[in-house]
C-alpha cells in the first residue's frame, strides 16, 4: 500500500533537471546582476550526475548518472563557470563501448549481446565489481581535494582544472569496503569516517581515522585507521548509512532500519536486478544509536534506541553538560531512496504529484542523549533535565535508553515541505553549541526554496521563487566574522522550463536577501553536494 503523506496538486514538470549535459572545460565567463561582494575569492565546486544515457542504454536510478564536476571561480565580483566529466574507469569504459558497462546503485550493466550464449550466462556469475563513479560530493583529506560516493572509489582531482588525477581505493589502507561521502573534520584537521566491513562474523561498520598531515608529498589516504568497528544487529542485514554525525569527543552513529540485504546484493547481477532492490525499510526494527569515544576508540555500553526513522543528513552534534546533542534530518519513512529513480523524476501531471504525495517529508529533529549514567541512574523516568527541551530519554533497562525528538522547526516549515541538505557555519560551529542552519525546503522531488532556521525562537527565513530549484546551500564566513551568521550563502539554482538561464544565486546570510547571481548561459542537471575552496 502506498501511503499518502501529503495532497499536494499541479506540480510542474522537471524532467530536465535529469537530462544529460555537456562539459564546459574551458571556464566561461557569466552575467552579473546585483553584486557579487568582492571579498568572496575561491572556488565553489558542486558535484552531482550529469550523463543519463551511454549510447542507447540509459540509468534508472538519479544516483547513477555519471558524475559531473562543477567550478564557479569567484574573484573581485566576477565570476567564472566550468564543468568537466570525472574521468573515471566506468565512465572510460562506457563511452568506449558506447554502451552501460558498470553497474550502479540502480542500473545492472546487462552482458554484451554480441557474446555467444555461454559467454554471456557465465558474465552474470561476476561478482559486482565496485563502481569509481563518485558523483555524490566534493570532499577533503590532508588537504587535497576528492570527489567521492560510497563505494571504496574515491578520485583526487585538481580544483583549479577539474582534472582528475588518481584513483584512490580506501580497502588498500583499510578493512573497508567502501566510505561514505560525508567525512567530518577536527579542528586541526583531522578526518572521521565510516566503512562497512565483511567478515565470516557478519558485517561490522567501522570508524576510519585519517591523519591531518601528509608524510610524503604524494600521500593519499596512508596512515588511515579503523578506531572502532561495530557489529550489526543483522549479520546479514547491516543498515544503510549516508552519513555520521561527530562531537568534540564522540562518533555517533545512527544504525536505522533502513537494512540491506547482502545475499541480494550480491546476488543482483545474476537476477539481473539492480542493487537499489536488495535496500529496504523495515518499520518493526527501532533505530539504534551507537556512542563511540574518538579518544579510546570505546563503543559505550549504553545503547540509545528511538523509534523507526531514516536519516541521510547531520546538521550537527556537541556536548553540552553530561548531554550529547544531535541533530538531523530525519523521516519517519525510509522508502525515499528507491523513489529516486528516473522514471519519477521525469513524470508529468497526476502521476508527478502521486510520487511526491506518497514520499514522507524530513525535517530537522534534536535528540538528546544523557552520557553520565550508571546503575543507580532511575529507570522509566525522563533523564533529559535541559530547560525548555522537549526531547525524552528514559532508561529502560540498566544498559538502554529510549529517545524522543524535540522537533527544531515551527508549524510553518510543512508548507514549504520540510528541510533537507542542511548546512551550517561548519569552522565556526561544528560539534559546538550553535544558533543557525540553513537547507532547501522540499516542496517538490529536488529542493524548491532555500531556508535558514534560527533555533532561537525556531523563526525561518525563506528565499522562494516559482520554477527555481536551488541546490544545497553553503555558507561562506566574510573575513573576521565574529558573528555566526557574518557571511553569504551560495546556491546554484536550476530553472527547468527556462533554456539556459541556471545561475549562481549569492544570498546575505544574515538577512537572507539575494546580493546578486551569476546567469550561466547553459543547462546543468540538479546536482546533490559541494563545497568552497578559499583562495585568499
Amino acid at each position: 500500500i502506498n501511503q499518502h503523506f501529503t495532497d499536494v496538486l499541479g506540480l510542474p514538470c522537471i524532467e530536465n533537471l535529469v537530462c544529460s549535459a555537456d562539459e564546459t572545460p574551458e571556464p566561461i565567463t557569466t552575467t552579473i546582476t546585483g553584486n557579487i561582494p568582492s571579498w568572496i575569492k575561491g572556488n565553489f565546486l558542486r558535484n552531482g550526475p550529469g550523463k543519463f544515457e551511454i549510447g542507447r542504454s540509459s540509468f534508472n536510478h538519479w544516483f547513477d548518472g555519471m558524475a559531473l564536476m562543477h567550478q564557479f571561480h569567484i574573484e573581485d565580483g566576477k565570476v567564472t563557470y566550468m564543468s568537466r566529466f570525472l574521468n573515471s574507469d566506468c565512465y572510460k569504459e562506457n563511452l568506449e563501448h558506447n554502451r552501460i558497462m558498470v553497474s550502479e546503485f540502480g542500473t545492472i550493466a546487462m552482458p554484451d549481446p554480441c557474446k555467444n550464449f555461454f559467454q554471456r550466462f557465465l558474465s552474470r556469475f561476476e561478482l559486482l565489481k565496485q563502481s569509481d563513479n563518485a558523483n555524490v560530493s566534493f570532499v577533503q583529506y590532508k588537504g587535497d581535494y576528492y570527489v567521492s560516493t560510497e563505494t571504496n572509489f574515491m578520485h583526487k582531482i585538481d580544483p583549479q582544472t577539474l582534472e582528475t588525477k588518481e584513483k584512490v581505493d580506501w580497502s588498500k589502507f583499510v578493512a573497508v569496503n567502501g566510505a561514505t561521502a560525508h567525512p567530518h573534520v577536527d579542528p586541526d584537521g583531522t578526518t572521521y569516517n565510516m566503512g562497512n566491513s565483511y567478515t565470516l562474523k557478519g558485517a561490522f561498520y567501522n570508524i576510519i581515522m585519517v591523519p591531518s598531515k601528509k608524510v610524503n608529498p604524494n600521500d593519499t589516504l596512508e596512515g588511515a585507521t579503523v578506531v572502532c568497528s561495530i557489529p550489526s544487529e543483522d549479520k546479514s542485514k547491516p543498515s544503510y548509512y549516508h552519513s555520521f554525525a561527530m562531537s568534540e569527543n564522540y562518533v555517533l552513529f545512527i544504525e536505522q532500519p533502513i537494512k540491506m540485504d547482502l545475499l541480494k546484493i550480491v546476488t543482483s547481477k545474476l537476477r539481473g536486478k539492480g542493487i537499489n532492490e536488495g535496500v529496504y525499510w523495515d518499520p518493526k526494527r527501532n533505530t539504534v544509536f551507537h556512542v563511540i569515544n574518538k579518544h579510546t576508540g570505546k563503543l559505550s555500553l549504553i545503547k540509545y534506541y528511538a523509534k523507526p526513522l531514516s536519516t541521510f543528513h547531520q546538521i550537527n552534534c556537541y556536548e553540552e553538560n553530561g548531554f550529547l546533542i544531535m541533530d538531523m534530518c530525519c523521516s519517519d519513512d525510509g522508502q525515499a531512496i528507491n523513489n529516486y529513480l528516473i522514471q519519477n523524476l521525469k513524470k508529468s501531471g497526476n502521476a508527478l504529484d502521486e510520487v511526491y504525495n506518497t514520499m514522507c517529508r524530513v525535517f530537522p529533529r534534536r535528540f538528546v542523549l544523557p552520557l553520565n549514567m550508571d546503575s543507580q541512574t532511575p529507570c522509566g523516568q525522563n533523564l533529559n533535565t535541559r530547560l525548555n527541551s522537549t526531547a525524552t530519554a528514559i532508561k529502560t533497562d540498566k544498559d538502554k535508553v529510549f529517545c524522543t525528538h524535540e522537533d527544531l522547526h515551527g508549524e510553518d516549515l510543512h508548507e514549504y515541505g520540510g528541510l533537507e541538505f542542511p548546512h551550517i557555519n561548519y569552522s565556526m560551529c561544528n560539534s559546538r553549541p550553535y544558533r543557525y542552519f540553513y537547507g532547501c525546503g522540499f516542496r517538490h522531488l529536488v529542493g524548491d526554496s532555500l531556508i535558514k532556521m534560527d533555533l532561537q525562537g525556531k523563526q525561518i527565513k525563506v528565499w522562494k521563487h516559482a520554477g527555481m530549484y536551488p541546490s544545497e546551500p553553503i555558507f561562506v564566513s566574510s573575513p573576521g566574522a565574529v558573528e555566526e551568521d557574518d557571511g553569504v550563502i551560495l546556491s546554484v539554482v536550476i530553472t527547468p522550463n527556462q533554456d539556459k538561464s541556471t545561475f549562481l544565486l549569492v544570498l546575505d546570510a544574515k538577512t537572507f536577501e539575494e546580493l546578486g547571481r551569476a546567469d550561466v548561459p547553459i543547462n546543468i542537471p540538479y546536482g546533490f553536494h559541494g563545497t568552497f575552496q578559499n583562495r585568499d
